[in-house]
């Protein structure tokens, strides 16, 4: 029987869980892992079904065939190569990306690299072949290189790689990493020095741990998918949401550190670089088994690095071992947004069931009654998510556009669905849909409160009262602000803490946008000091929680975020 029909049937079966029989399912891989593939996206999506079926086995038979038949693909991979086959369709798409034996180049910031470059030494380089902004080394590079701008400054075509070469003996990348490390600077300053390179940095996977193909957990239980997959029909948000508290199990800072690592492969193999997984804090991290195999890990940002006015966490799943999606949930007061990305091998496995799980998990972390979801995983600028439907995945859990013309749109298009059962919407609506973040409210929160928000607004209001009133200079409304928040809370913060000194500038530029913060009650000035130690030193979770109590911060953030003024 053609591969491509083998195929056909092989993705056809992993849907119907439950429903095929295990041993007509490993007949068919076994066909398949006969099979010499010529076609590298055919290759890819044999790769993709086995993988599916390590993380959701329907059989112990069927795992250990899953386990037996991946090893083989850094070698089916490299014979492609070996022919002079155009690797590209794989390599290059995130869809496919990350299979053993592949390579990937990308754009990586500093810290990623720098990351990289220790973990898998002698994989990572740079790709010369494919480098286009020559004219930023000669602006960078003298100050690490002797005698380089005598080259650089007068002559054209400088043979930058040769310079860079010769001075790392060959180590290019580790070499560029150490000088950049020792500068006298600041990490922000080091990420844009390197970032201003726009250095293309090719990662060798080979057989790495890190592919796809091999990442994997040893799990003490796994769990058989002998019944049908649970689909989105079967999942209410509202229910999984009112379920009682995950027990969540608090990793040591060296366990934490592993799970991150091991996320941070799962999503750099797949062109993902996260702030949340770059600069996570191992010392934060908790796990979660909510059943069917699947276990949840959150964590925060280490302290140094949080974001200045609003809650982070990131986390990531494993199915089975499996690494299977990635989540960020960035929160102020009640109020989140959650970013979650099931990796496209695992997209047709109980994602709705998975994603209330980790939810409910979030809420409870950081004890948020207010979630929405950005426009791009809907759909806006992101095309994927527009042939996927994204938007109806949302809505069908209960989730409702924020913007009134957005509702009115969406209950059109349901009214025609619910007329003409073969109604389909089009790219065309959905990219409407998009347009706007869509929201679900739980019991306790206030319903509407939100619509009109967004974090930008802020941002804008103090870039424009900062070219009004400090003639558009940083360090002025940054100092400013805090003169004149320190007096309103009766403080002196130059006294405190330097990473409590840096979580009241942050906060204080918000704080000073408020009219009537020096008239608040002291009981909730206190509590506004409460929150920079917690931004500074406590969890996500207490500065958040603290948020919540200071009610006249929250009614003045929500009329800054709204009007922008």
């Amino acid at each position: 029987m053609p591969a491509d029909r083998l195929l056909a049937q092989l993705e056809d079966a992993k849907r119907k869980l439950g429903q095929v029989k295990p041993s007509s399912i490993e007949r068919i891989i076994r066909a398949l892992a006969r099979t010499d593939f010529r076609d590298p996206l055919s290759l890819a999506r044999f790769h993709d079904v086995v993988l599916f079926l390590r993380a959701f086995p329907p059989a112990p038979s069927t795992l250990k065939l899953a386990e037996r038949v991946l090893p083989s693909f850094a070698a089916r991979v490299q014979q492609l190569r070996d022919r002079g086959t155009d690797l590209s369709a794989i390599e290059d798409d995130e869809a496919w990306s990350g299979i053993a034996g592949s390579t990937l180049t990308a754009f990586l910031g500093f810290d990623e690299v720098a990351w990289l470059n220790r973990r898998f030494p002698g994989q990572i380089e740079i790709d010369w072949d494919s480098y286009e902004n020559a004219a930023q080394m000669g602006y960078a590079l003298p100050r690490f290189v002797p005698l380089l701008e005598e080259d650089a400054r007068v002559e054209a075509d400088v043979p930058y790689r040769q310079w860079l070469q010769a001075a790392s003996r060959g180590r290019d990348v580790e070499w560029l990493i150490e000088q950049i490390q020792l500068m006298p600077a600041t990490p922000g300053e080091r990420v844009e020095l390197f970032a201003s390179l726009q250095l293309p940095i090719r990662w060798r996977l080979g057989n790495s741990r890190a592919s796809r193909t091999s990442a994997k957990q040893p799990v003490r239980r796994i769990f058989f998918h002998r019944e049908p997959l649970i689909q989105r029909r079967d999942v209410s948000l509202l229910q999984e949401l009112a379920q009682p508290p995950v027990p969540l199990e608090k990793l040591s800072t060296r366990a934490g550190r592993r799970m991150i690592d091991f996320c941070r492969e799962a999503t750099t193999v797949r062109y993902r670089e996260l702030y949340g997984t770059s600069l996570g804090d191992p010392a934060s991290v908790v796990r979660a088994p909510v059943g069917r195999g699947v276990e949840i890990f959150l964590w925060g940002l280490l302290r140094e690095r949080r974001l200045p006015q609003r809650a982070y966490q990131a986390g990531f799943t494993l199915k089975n071992g499996v690494p299977i999606n990635y989540i960020e949930g960035i929160a102020l007061f009640e109020w989140m947004e959650i970013g979650f990305n099931t990796f496209y091998a695992y997209r047709e496995g109980e994602t709705a069931w998975v994603y209330a799980q980790a939810l409910r998990m979030l809420r409870q972390v950081l004890g948020v009654t207010c979630i929405s979801v950005y426009p791009y995983q809907l759909g806006k600028d992101n095309e994927e998510a527009i042939g996927s439907g994204a938007f109806w995945f949302y809505r069908k859990l209960g989730f409702r556009p924020m913007r009134a013309e957005l509702a009115r749109l969406a209950a059109s298009e349901e009214r025609k669905i619910a007329a003409d059962r073969a109604h389909r919407t089009s790219a065309t609506i959905l990219r409407r849909l998009a347009e706007g973040h869509v929201v679900l409210e739980l019991p306790g929160s206030e319903p509407g409160a939100w619509d009109g928000f967004a974090m930008r607004n802020i941002g804008f209001a103090i870039q424009r009262r900062m070219a009004q009133q400090f003639g558009g200079d940083a360090s002025r409304i940054r100092e400013g602000m805090q003169r004149q928040v320190a007096k309103a809370l009766g403080v002196t913060a130059r006294r405190w803490p330097a990473l409590e000194q840096k979580a009241f500038a942050d906060l204080a530029l918000l704080w000073g946008m408020i009219p009537n913060l020096s008239r608040f009650p002291e009981s909730e000035k206190r509590l506004l000091l409460q929150m920079i130690r917690a931004k500074a030193s406590g969890s996500e979770g207490q500065y958040l929680a603290l948020q919540r109590r200071a009610q006249n911060l929250r009614a003045g953030v929500l009329r800054l975020g709204y009007s922008g003024r």
